[in-house]
C-alpha cells in the first residue's frame, strides 16, 4: 500500500489521474471543480475551490498529503505545510509536463507499473494524432476566457501544433498568467484571420453565436465558414490526461473538418 494514504487533491487532474492509476482509495478530498471521473463527485468529499480554499475544511479530512498546482496554489499550500502537511506543487505547463506529472504521481502512490501503462497510452494517442496530420496547416484561434479575451496557454498551443494546426497567438502561448496572454485589440484576430475558433471559457458556457457578432469578426474565415466551436474546460484547461485523451482528438477533428471544407470546395 502506498505511503501516502490519505491525499487531498486541490486541483482536478491530479484527481483523474489517481483514479487513472486504480490509487483512488488514497484520495481524501478532491477539489469542488473536478468531473471526471464522474465517480470522484459523488463518492469523494469536496474541500477546496482552486485559488481560495478555506485551510480548516481540508485539515478536516486529516490528510498526509496535499496536491496542488501552480503558483495560484503556493499561498493554500504553504499555510497546510505550515499545519504539518506535506505538500507537492506541481508547474506542468507543457505536454511533457503532464506526461512528468503522471510519472511523479505514480511512484508517490506506489503504482509505477500502472503509471507506465498510462503513459504508454498517453503515448499512443498523441502518435496517433501526430500521424493524421498533412499540409496546409489551418489557423486557429484558441481563446481561454472571452472578458477580457485571454488566449491558449501552453500545453493547448503545443496541442494545436500536434494537431497540424498554427496557433495565431503562439507567441502569448508561453506566458503561464493569462494577464500576459490577454488580447487587448478584438481586431487583432480578425487581422489574424484564424481558420478555426475555439472557445474554452473556464466556468461557463462558451457562446458561439457570441463570438460570430462581434464587430468586424464576420470577416474571419472562421465566423464565415461556421468553424466556431466549443471544447469543454474539463478536457482541455487542467493539464493532466485529459488534455491528450479528450482534448487533443477533439482539436485534430476539427483540423480534419476544415481540410474536408477545403477539399470539398
Amino acid at each position: 500500500m502506498s505511503h501516502y494514504r490519505r491525499i487531498a487533491c486541490l486541483s482536478t487532474e491530479a484527481v483523474e489521474t489517481l483514479y487513472a492509476l486504480g490509487a483512488q482509495d488514497s484520495i481524501a478530498g478532491i477539489s469542488g471543480f473536478t468531473v471526471r471521473p464522474p465517480e470522484a463527485r459523488r463518492d469523494k468529499p469536496k474541500i477546496s475551490g482552486f485559488s481560495s480554499s478555506k485551510i480548516e475544511r481540508i485539515l478536516a479530512v486529516e490528510p498526509d498529503l496535499a496536491i496542488g498546482f501552480s503558483d495560484m496554489q503556493a499561498d493554500i499550500c504553504a499555510a497546510l505545510a505550515k499545519h504539518g502537511v506535506e505538500v507537492m506543487l506541481f508547474n506542468q505547463r507543457d505536454i511533457a509536463g503532464i506526461l512528468r506529472f503522471v510519472r511523479v504521481l505514480a511512484a508517490l502512490v506506489e503504482r509505477r507499473q500502472e503509471g507506465e501503462r498510462l503513459l504508454a497510452r498517453l503515448q499512443v494517442q498523441i502518435d496517433a494524432v501526430r500521424a493524421s496530420v498533412r499540409a496546409p496547416a489551418p489557423r486557429i484561434y484558441f481563446e481561454e476566457w472571452n472578458e477580457p479575451m485571454i488566449s491558449g496557454i501552453g500545453w493547448v498551443s503545443e496541442c494545436i501544433a500536434l494537431a497540424g494546426g498554427e496557433d495565431v497567438f503562439a507567441e502569448l502561448a508561453a506566458h503561464a498568467g493569462a494577464k500576459e496572454r490577454i488580447i487587448a485589440d478584438p481586431m487583432e484576430v480578425v487581422r489574424r484571420a484564424p481558420d478555426i475558433i475555439i472557445g474554452s471559457w473556464c466556468g461557463k458556457k462558451f457562446r458561439p453565436e457570441s463570438v460570430a457578432a462581434r464587430p468586424g469578426w464576420d470577416a474571419v474565415p472562421a465566423v464565415r465558414d461556421g468553424l466556431v466551436e466549443e471544447i469543454k474546460s474539463a478536457d482541455i484547461l487542467s493539464p493532466g490526461p485529459s488534455v491528450i485523451l479528450h482534448g487533443l482528438p477533439q482539436i485534430a477533428a476539427l483540423v480534419a473538418r476544415w481540410h474536408a471544407m477545403r477539399e470539398a470546395r
